[in-house]
């Protein structure tokens, strides 16, 4: 499913201009890249959390030079489903994609 489709889904089940609908989508994304950019995590109930994780900082190597390089520690964003999501997720019948 694609953010259009998700739109139209919305758009029908609600009633809601798809225009407006566009828009509150729009303004959820950014309001936690924002959230996660400043190092606060988000937590929606029945549905996720979506978090910064912490990748700590390691030695890697470059196999064509044969060199060791350090990678800098880096903030990631990750989701955690919560446990009523994962749940209806796991007891879904499989479709076959379009």
């Amino acid at each position: 499913m694609r953010k259009a489709d998700l739109v139209n889904r919305i758009s029908e089940k609600t009633g809601i201009p798809k225009v407006d609908v566009l828009v509150s989508i729009e303004a959820f994304c950014k309001e936690i890249k924002d959230s996660l950019a400043e190092g606060e995590n988000v937590y929606i109930r029945g549905f996720g959390s979506f978090i910064v994780k912490t990748r700590k900082r390691k030695i890697g190597r470059n196999i064509k030079k044969n060199v060791a390089i350090e990678i800098p520690e880096q903030s990631i964003p990750a989701f955690k489903p919560a446990k009523v999501f994962m749940g209806k997720v796991k007891n879904a019948k499989p479709q076959a994609e379009e």
